[in-house]
């Protein structure tokens, strides 16, 4: 049995050979045939083909010129550069054969291995060229040196291995399915695989995506003064996994990307002022013209300091006091200098009244005693009949 497999593998593989050998012979006579036929065409082809892939090299070396035109070397030009330099040398030789081919009337195997050549070098440069904008993109996006440091580096190096994962896994299913290779059975065995891989890593991927959020769309940055709860500080950190915060009150706070992007958050580094309220009461004895000219003399006082007046008017009847409504705007968002220009203005509007001779009265209460008949009873001896109250 073992001597009759043996002679039927050696009769296959001389068949194979037979075939193998028939089929080179038969290829090379109708090179030959294509050859003697086409002479002109063919050297034109080759010609125009060199031609070609020169403009293109040439082209190519435009990319390092454009990189360096770039001084942060983060820009469009660089992104644009880096990609261009990216092309590569079998691209450029399959496109320009690509393009003469059928110039030559090649042969149909010629033109089938030329073609599969071509898509697959096409498919890979698209691959590298999608990653190189992708990457250049996001670099441009985060080009700020508060944003520089471990998070952004580690940040990138796992964008990187995302994106270059991501756009070759589809250049070689796209490439296999020009090969005729059913490639239904590995999309779906990679759908799965994600699938799995993310639901095991859910919490490290919330905050990870958290802290890209906060890198990319850039609701803070490092330095910035933020308040959200009951906390107040400046930000120390930014990492993938957690933000670090030091309060205020001194103590440094540690909380998680997920956990701080689900709160509601005021960036007080961005405002353009600082807006303080004051509630002045001067007495109800005060004349009415003076009261007119209070808010002109507060507005004097706060321009006088470098504020901007928001609101000053008379506000109510206060209880033992007529009450003005003053709210000042200090420019920037530096609370020390809003506090001296408070202090400052204080000051000012209490040395003013007085040279004024407006009262800031104390809060007072007057209390009246009546008698059973309604008749007031004064607190000192009468000096004439007493009056009821009117």
């Amino acid at each position: 049995m073992s001597n009759t497999h043996a002679a039927a593998a050696r009769k296959a593989a001389a068949f194979d050979t037979e075939r193998v050998g028939a089929q080179a012979s038969a290829l090379l006579r109708s090179s030959i045939v294509w050859l003697q036929q086409n002479w002109l065409q063919i050297l034109i082809a080759v010609g125009v083909g060199i031609v070609v892939a020169m403009v293109l090299f040439w082209v190519r070396s435009f990319g390092p010129k454009l990189v360096d035109r770039s001084a942060s070397g983060k820009g469009w030009a660089a992104v644009l550069g880096r990609a261009v330099e990216r092309t590569n040398a079998f691209f450029i030789v399959m496109l320009s054969a690509k393009l003469v081919d059928g110039y030559a009337a090649t042969p149909a195997d010629v033109d089938k291995t030329i073609t599969f050549l071509f898509t697959v070098a096409a498919v890979f440069q698209a691959a590298i060229w999608a990653r190189e904008l992708i990457l250049g993109a996001i670099e441009h996006r985060t080009r700020d040196e508060h944003y520089s440091g471990e998070a952004l580096m580690s940040a990138m190096g796992l964008i990187r291995l995302l994106v270059s994962f991501a756009v070759f896994a589809i250049a070689l299913v796209v490439v296999l399915d020009n090969l005729g290779v059913n490639v239904t059975g590995l999309v779906a065995g990679l759908g799965v695989g994600g699938i799995a891989i993310g639901l095991a890593a859910q919490g490290i991927f919330a905050d990870l995506f958290a802290a890209l959020a906060i890198i990319f769309d850039r609701p803070f940055r490092r330095g910035d003064k933020i308040a959200y709860d009951n906390t107040s500080g400046v930000i120390e950190a930014i990492g993938l996994k957690s933000t670090r915060i030091r309060a205020f009150t001194g103590e440094l706070r540690i909380i998680s990307n997920r956990n701080l992007l689900d709160k509601e958050i005021q960036n007080t580094s961005w405002r353009d002022h600082i807006r303080v309220s004051y509630t002045i009461g001067v007495a109800y004895e005060t004349p009415p013209d003076t009261l007119a000219r209070v808010p002109d003399i507060l507005t004097e006082l706060v321009e006088a300091e470098g504020a901007k007046v928001a609101r000053a008017g008379f506000e109510s009847f206060g209880a033992s006091s007529l009450d003005f409504a003053l709210q000042v705007d200090t420019p920037g968002d530096d609370w020390a200098t809003a506090h001296a220009t408070r202090n400052r203005l204080l000051v000012a509007i209490v040395r003013r009244f007085a040279q004024e001779g407006i009262t800031i009265p104390y809060p007072t209460q007057t209390t009246y005693t009546a008698a059973p008949d309604g008749t007031l009873v004064m607190p000192y001896a009468a000096v004439g009949r007493t009056q009821k109250p009117g």
